[in-house]
This record gives C-alpha cells, structure tokens and sequence, in this order.
C-alpha cells in the first residue's frame, strides 16, 4: 500500500529522472547545433587525376571518409563529363554531398610572378579554356541550380589595377543577385594577392566593403591567407558570420610548399574553435599539386580529425 512518503519519493524521483532526460536531450542537441559539417574535400586537388576514372576516383574519396565536395574545373568539360543532374546522382549514390562549386571571375590568366602548380606527374597543370561569370554568369548560375548545389564560388577575379578590381566586384554583385534568384548562395574565394596593395587599396578589403554582405559570402582560404600574414579569427571577429565556406590547406613554415594538412605550420585547431563565430557552413581540404593525391588526401583526413577532437 502506497503511503503518501512513497508517492512522494516516487514522484521525486520520476522527476528528478525526468530533468536528467531532458538535460540529456539538450545536452545532445546543443551538440548537435554546434557540430561541425563532415569533412570536405575540394576535387582540384585531383586535377587531372579524377578524370582518368571519374566514377572510380569518387570512390576513393568516399572510402577515405569524405562527405562534402566541392567540385573545380575538368579537362572533360561539364562536371567531370556528367551533366550537374548526373554528378550529383553520383555522388549521392556514393554517400556523399555536392555542396559547392568554382567557377571564374573572368577569363583565366596568372597574376605577375605566378605559376601554375605542378600536378603528380610533376609538369605544370594545364587548365582548358573554360566559361566564366563576366561572360556566362547566367549559364554557369542555372548550370549549378540544376543540380541542386548549395554555393556557387568564384574562385578567382582580376584585381591587377583598381579599375579591374572594381569591373570584378561588379561581376561579384551581379553574379550573386542572379544566384539568390535561382536558389543559390554565391561566394568569393580568396588567395594571398587579395591582400597585398593594388593602387592605393587592399583588393580584399573593398570586395569585403562593396560587395552585399547578405549576398556575397566568402570562402576563406586559410592557406593563403596566413600567408598574407592575415589571423583568420581577427576577420571572423571584424566579419561575423561571413565566412560560410572554409579551404583548410596547410603550408610549410616559410610558405613555399603545400602540404598534407596537420603536417605544416598553421594553428587549425584555434581556428576550428571560432568556426561558428566565422559563418562555417562547410570546410574543405585543398592541396594545390598534391604530388601523391590519394596518400595526400588520406593523411589530411586522419589529421583533421585529430584536429578536431
């Protein structure tokens, strides 16, 4: 027989149970909330590699344990030789997410000084004539839309002079209000010149000022960017919630070599802890000229779980 000292020891503990259930479950969803996005892999570390065996090649990405992609340029023309509909059934089909496109700003052609980075053969990679967002902004925004991509990215625009620095910046604008209209979010990826001072001004900066914050997101290249000898937490700081897009690329301590990421000099694991602050949707490994692309991608995957632990 139930005495009212039962009921209420009873009653304690079902409720006592239930505040632990329910710290649980918040426990686990304000994990969930702030989890990172799986690891991503951009496909222009495998230039020229992925095209020899398309299917096959995806494969192997996907065993390593890669889960977001972000596709490049391909000597096959489209998206690797498949329409945007088929390559994202393919990659669908294999476990993993098209998150992410590049595309060009403007006819492709080196910055002063540059070169291209070498491919595993060892010879400077050759990039086929492809279209681009001054020209074919329209085309290469519905292409991304019919296959269900999240982001399209300019990978890179002229900005030798301030004049082309503007033209660039008024392609970023068009470029995305055409992406917004077909579902699209549209971004800009950066590398070091970005930083350095063109006719009085730093090309970044105006692009971060005259570009619609709510439109032009940016995909930081933290490679290049530390680099420039920019601190990617002091942006995030200065640019909350920005930053939607992320390559983790790590370089040697005197910024000559690219390399596996966790094996360079770069601090991820500071910047992994501002990720939310920053934007970060989705992340990205990139090895420019990876010279054993499969070794490579595989050591940057384990270390960037490690990082992340």
């Amino acid at each position: 027989m139930n005495t009212r000292r039962h009921f209420l020891r009873n009653t304690a503990a079902m409720t006592l149970g239930g505040l632990l259930l329910n710290k649980e479950l918040l426990a686990k969803a304000l994990l969930e909330k702030n989890a990172l996005p799986g690891v991503g892999l951009q496909l222009f570390t495998l230039f020229g590699i992925l095209d020899e065996d398309v299917p096959g090649n995806l494969k192997k990405i996907a065993d390593i344990g890669y889960t977001e992609i972000e596709s490049a340029f391909s000597k096959k023309g489209g998206f690797y030789g498949m329409s945007a509909k088929e390559f994202a059934r393919t990659l669908n089909g294999m476990g993993m997410h098209w998150r992410s496109h590049h595309v060009l700003g403007a006819p492709f052609k080196l910055p002063p000084g540059a070169k291209m980075p070498t491919g595993a053969d060892g010879k400077p990679m050759v990039i086929p004539p492809m279209k681009n967002l001054r020209d074919n902004y329209q085309e290469l925004v519905d292409q991304a839309a019919e296959g269900g991509v999240k982001y399209l990215v300019c990978a890179n625009t002229p900005i030798g002079s301030l004049d082309e620095i503007k033209s660039s910046i008024e392609v970023l604008n068009k470029s995305a209000e055409a992406a917004k209209k077909a579902g699209l979010l549209f971004a800009y990826h950066n590398h070091d010149a970005e930083f350095k001072t063109v006719d009085g001004v730093v090309p970044y900066e105006l692009i971060l000022s005259q570009t619609d914050k709510n439109l032009v997101k940016m995909e930081l290249d933290l490679g290049w960017t530390l680099k420039a000898g920019k601190d990617p937490v002091a942006m995030f700081k200065q640019h909350p919630g920005r930053f939607h897009l992320w390559h983790v690329k790590d370089m040697d301590a005197g910024f000559e070599k690219i390399l596996e990421v966790g094996t360079g000099s770069f601090d991820f694991k500071r910047i992994f802890a501002h990720a939310k602050e920053s934007g970060m949707q989705y992340y990205f490994v990139e090895q420019d000229g990876a010279p054993k692309p499969f070794e490579n991608i595989t050591t940057s995957y384990r270390n960037i779980q490690s990082i992340l632990k």
